[in-house]
């Protein structure tokens, strides 16, 4: 256009000004804001609201301020939407003194502040650690004829529990219910968290009793409330001897059987989720679902039952339940480390194809046994060199897959020479290497039984064959 000798108008400076601002290029914007005032007109307060709200919608909030006091020396009287969506930017940044100082310029020029100002402000001062000043913009919300959200009053339940004042919280619960609003789990999950923190049971309990009373699911709110207790260290097992209370008063589900279970088996108390696990199989109101057989198969594998692991797999694919990735991945790990290496490869092929985006590791153990293919043990380690260089581990998986590969399409012989080539170049250690040929050996033994039988059945000799074993 300059080039043309077109004169721009107001309203192309304004779109590139907002193009700029999405980006946050705060040096251009003023470059281009000077030009536009120098070549046509002094902005408005239009097109500096209009940049203001795509700055603080893409979060770029430093650049945001410059455009703000650029404003102010331009001698432009910034609008309420123009105040209010600076002050909501602000507190959704943090950087609450400056958002506290607009929100004072606002009040003092008589612009109207909306309850989303208010309620913003709420939330920064609580997120901040200043709950006290939270609660004052919460009383001025009021005494400004606003009614706050149940939101707003969750933000200050959670920030006056979080100091110890749980209290004023509860007293606030008595306001969301004066106000006829129904609350959430997110209103009384940190109270219950307080309370049972400090032991105070009765008023854990007067506050369950009350949820039941206004007909909310009690019990879905104690598994949101579990989930936020036992997150911390150290609460897992205050969290199980709390369970066992609730329970004993009916307080249970399927949900928070999970949550206890994930929650010890993350402290390595395995054996407390195992009794849970039995507890949930003898129960008529909570048997086990497709997520507390995902916890169980990683928990059997780790005590070194792989047959208990194989069967939750098993009672899963019975329910067409698809079993988690760290499922699958240690189910996989245990079979190969006690070499059931078809059953691993089986699987492996059943991860892929039932999860979209499948475990890379299980990718490239189907290429490793492709490669196998060729009976070439130096394309093998093509893709096991690329697995290196990507950071991928070269682990028991990939070595199954080498000694399944090539015993399918080769012979046991290339294997070998895969891990010799492998121990040459430190990728696998001596002792390793020892483990991996018995491995081998054991394979090679299953590979020839399975074609004996194959065989017998073919020339329908099975029958004597078990007959003459029986006589043995």
């Amino acid at each position: 256009m300059a080039e043309s000798g077109i004169r721009p108008m107001p309203v192309t400076f304004a779109i590139i000004v907002r193009a700029l601002g999405q980006e946050g290029m705060a040096e251009r914007i003023l470059e281009m804001i000077g030009r536009m005032r120098d070549e046509v007109c002094r902005p408005d307060v239009f097109v500096y609201t209009a940049l203001v709200k795509t700055m603080v919608r893409r979060g770029h909030m430093e650049a945001c301020i410059r455009v703000w006091e650029e404003m102010g020396r331009d001698g432009v009287e910034p609008d309420t939407v123009a105040y209010a969506t600076m002050v909501e930017g602000l507190c959704n940044a943090g950087i609450v003194e400056k958002a506290a100082k607009l929100f004072e310029g606002m009040r003092k020029k008589g612009l109207l502040v909306d309850r989303i100002v208010y309620a913003s402000l709420v939330d920064a001062y609580v997120a901040a650690g200043r709950v006290g000043d939270g609660c004052r913009i919460l009383k001025e919300m009021v005494d400004a004829g606003y009614c706050a959200d149940l939101k707003t009053y969750n933000i200050l339940i959670a920030g006056l529990c979080g100091i110890g004042r749980e209290d004023k919280a509860h007293n606030m619960f008595q306001i969301v219910l004066q106000e006829e609003l129904v609350p959430s789990s997110e209103t009384v999950s940190q109270l219950l968290v307080c309370y049972a923190d400090k032991g105070e049971m009765v008023n854990f309990f007067g506050l369950v009793d009350k949820l039941v009373e206004l007909s909310l699911p009690a019990v879905e709110f104690l598994a949101d409330f579990l989930r936020l207790f036992a997150c911390k260290d150290g609460r897992e097992l205050k969290t199980l001897e709390l369970f066992k209370t609730l329970r004993q008063k009916g307080y249970f589900s399927v949900n928070i059987y999970n949550i206890l279970i994930e929650n010890l088996l993350k402290i390595k108390e395995r054996k407390k989720a195992l009794l849970l696990f039995e507890e949930m199989k003898a129960s008529d109101d909570c048997e086990p679902e497709s997520c507390t057989y995902s916890l169980m198969i990683p928990c059997f594998v780790d005590e070194g039952n792989i047959e208990e692991a194989c069967s939750c797999y098993n009672s899963m694919m019975k329910a067409e339940w698809i079993p988690s990735l760290s499922a699958y991945r240690s189910l996989v790990k245990g079979l190969c480390k006690i070499g059931e290496i078809n059953a691993a490869v089986s699987l492996v092929s059943d991860c892929l194809g039932n999860v979209e985006n499948g475990p890379m590791e299980f990718k490239y153990t189907l290429t490793v046994i492709e490669a196998c293919r060729s009976k070439d043990p130096e394309k093998v380690m093509k893709v096991v060199v690329e697995m290196i260089e990507l950071g991928y581990l070269i682990d028991e998986l990939i070595f199954s897959a080498v000694i399944y590969g090539f015993c399918k399409y080769a012979t046991s012989t290339r294997a070998r020479e895969v891990f010799s080539v492998m121990r040459d170049r430190d990728i696998i250690s001596e002792a390793n290497f020892i483990v991996y040929e018995d491995m081998l050996n054991e394979h090679l033994k299953k590979v020839t039984a399975d074609l004996v039988i194959s065989g017998l059945k073919f020339f329908n000799l099975e029958p004597k064959l078990k007959w003459r074993s029986r006589i043995d």
